[in-house]
């Protein structure tokens, strides 16, 4: 009698991969994967002992793929920036694993190249060495942050954007002048969530690194 495929690590994870871009973290299940390789789930145990671990794992892959050629150039605002700009766009192609990336991190070779990358552009800032960890922390906590909820948008179909589009009208076009003085004085300037994304991501990175330039001088 033929056996059960053995299937590979990169395998599952293309897999893993593939579902993720059609759900969320909440609705993947092992169960799920297996069924979609046309295996049991203690055959996918043997390769990642939970779920977690296998989120994680994926995740490190678009980590890794965002480092794929990758090479330091220009000073550290610049490393940094371009840095956080192939994570950008790393995760904008497949939005869903943002959220992964965010909840549950990783410690794959992905993670490690962006680390390390980070770290060295700090440490040719100037700054003190004791301070490095410090400032590596907040700049982390800011990119997980703008590039998950970035990608959370990406994930939105035409018709929840369009109907999205027609609150954001009533509520801020909408809004009463004596209750909401402000928003009604700056309603026709005020623009949606999702407009200049890009512009606003990289001008909130900017104001993070002048503050660490400034602390340095």
């Amino acid at each position: 009698m033929t056996g059960r495929r053995r299937w590979s690590t990169e395998e599952i994870l293309d897999t893993a991969a593939e579902l993720l871009r059609t759900s969320d973290a909440e609705s993947f299940s092992v169960r799920k994967l297996a069924a979609a390789l046309g295996t049991d789930s203690s055959s996918l145990y043997r390769h990642f002992r939970n779920k977690t671990e296998l989120l994680r794992a994926v995740a490190d892959r678009i980590l890794l793929a965002a480092m794929d050629g990758y090479r330091p150039q220009g000073d550290w605002k610049q490393r940094v920036t371009a840095l956080a700009l192939r994570l950008r766009e790393a995760f904008g192609e497949q939005p869903q694993l943002a959220a992964v990336w965010g909840r549950y991190a990783s410690g794959g070779t992905g993670s490690r190249l962006v680390m390390e990358e980070l770290l060295q552009a700090l440490r040719a800032s100037g700054l003190p060495d004791e301070e490095v960890p410090v400032r590596y922390h907040r700049i982390v906590i800011l990119l997980a942050a703008l590039i998950a909820s970035e990608a959370g948008i990406g994930t939105v179909t035409p018709k929840e954007y369009e109907q999205g589009m027609e609150l954001f009208r009533v509520a801020v076009l909408g809004a009463d002048p004596e209750r909401f003085p402000a928003l009604a004085h700056f309603a026709r300037d005020i623009r949606p969530l999702g407009a200049d994304r890009r512009t606003a991501f990289e001008e909130i990175l900017a104001a993070q690194l002048a503050h660490i330039e400034a602390q340095i001088s």
